[in-house]
């Protein structure tokens, strides 16, 4: 299955910046669709290659790896692809397509979009059209996402419509609005990091699984109308 297999009428999960195994166990438990892999040193879910690689170690099949990286050497690039088994490259810094493509070297990868008043859907769709996804993201300082949701109402129908089998949706999504959101947009599939925490970088079991059950929950709400 993994993130990249559009359902219509079932929305892929991803949680992002897990850092242990418990968190890894718990996550697969709940019924996720991929886990993601913070590589930003910044940031307080950061992990180093070798750690990502013992978690990968744990999922089953079906579940991808998502390895985040924000403007990445191509030392630093290699390094994580010599260690860890990434299934799908999240690109989050201001890699241009040209970037992405290179690095990625064949593998599936998707964009991140830091979503702001003035943000260009359609040239964003156009310049990373090869992208495998779109990750719509709320424009925050600095990079990796922070928890902040974006206002969806601000993305054009049109692009919507046309895109939602691609877009992965992010920033401040949590088990109170993922359902709105899931209801306007549509998604090929939601990513959630922070509202899933007991505390900063910390994830909580009872919270995946709430949220798991919250999307589960919109699907059928949907189904049934």
């Amino acid at each position: 299955m993994g993130l990249l297999t559009y359902t219509p009428g079932k929305t892929r999960i991803k949680i992002c910046g897990l850092k242990t195994p418990a968190a890894i166990d718990a996550a697969v438990q709940a019924g996720v669709d991929a886990v993601g892999f913070v590589f930003y040193p910044p940031s307080p879910r950061a992990v180093t290659p070798n750690i990502a690689a013992a978690l990968i170690s744990r999922l089953p099949a079906g579940v991808d790896a998502v390895g985040l990286v924000v403007n990445a050497s191509d030392d630093d690039f290699a390094a994580i692809r010599a260690a860890a088994s990434i299934s799908l490259w999240q690109f989050h810094g201001d890699e241009t397509p040209e970037e992405c493509e290179r690095l990625a070297a064949g593998d599936p990868w998707m964009k991140a979009a830091r979503v702001g008043k003035e943000f260009a859907f359609d040239d964003f769709s156009l310049q990373y059209k090869h992208s495998n996804a779109f990750l719509l993201d709320a424009l925050v300082e600095g990079y990796g996402g922070g928890g902040v949701p974006f206002d969806w109402q601000g993305i054009p129908q049109t692009w919507a419509s046309e895109n939602a089998p691609r877009v992965v949706l992010s920033g401040g999504l949590n088990v109170h609005n993922v359902g709105e959101a899931i209801a306007r947009l549509h998604p090929r599939a939601v990513d959630v990091s922070s509202s899933v925490e007991s505390s900063r970088g910390v994830k909580d079991s009872a919270l995946m699984a709430q949220f798991v059950n919250a999307v589960r929950a919109a699907d059928m709400q949907l189904a049934s109308q």
